[in-house]
């Protein structure tokens, strides 16, 4: 097994966790989550710790030990604490502006672009911040990944949608060569 696939998952007393062979429901004070795992691992109750255990001893299934905890721990911390990630606009009058479900983005296009928001996502946008909030940290990178994609951050002024943690490497530009 992997490391992470030997760690025990601790389980707050607010979180209720229901097991059905393979698939699992995590309900806390945030809400509910549910994810069918491979066959072949095994999540073993003990009082308020859940372990991973492999059925056969491939490996495939070793090497997916370590995702299947990782993903139950993600769900037990989404329903108690959430997930929240942080995008920047930058570039001359690029902006975003929030209405109802929907983000409306001008990004240098010549029309805005309108982002629907899935479900079980929710938003915050000041002028050139977005602030996304979910309890599942898989929709919320997907979400996070398509709204930077809309305009990744071009490398010689930085315009773009950046994540707030990402570092854009900067070029030289031709004048820079003289």
């Amino acid at each position: 097994m992997s490391r992470i696939g030997n760690k025990i998952i601790e389980v707050p007393d607010s979180v209720k966790v229901a097991m059905k062979g393979n698939f699992i429901t995590v309900t806390g004070p945030k809400g509910s989550l549910e994810r069918t795992f491979l066959p072949e691992i095994e999540f073993v109750a003990d009082g308020n710790n859940i372990s991973v255990k492999c059925r056969d001893n491939s490996k495939r299934t070793r090497a997916f030990s370590g995702l299947c905890r990782t993903l139950l721990d993600n769900m037990i911390i989404g329903t108690t604490e959430g997930f929240q990630k942080k995008l920047l606009i930058e570039g001359v009058g690029y902006r975003a502006e929030l209405k109802g479900n929907t983000i409306n983005l001008n990004v240098g296009f010549s029309n805005p672009v309108h982002f629907e928001l899935p479900a079980g996502i929710t938003a915050t946008v000041e002028k050139t911040a977005i602030t996304l909030d979910s309890i599942d940290k898989e929709l919320l990178g997907q979400t996070a990944a398509q709204i930077r994609g809309i305009k990744k951050p071009e490398p010689y002024k930085g315009k773009g949608i950046r994540y707030s943690d990402e570092h854009i490497v900067r070029k030289a530009g031709k004048t820079a060569s003289k």
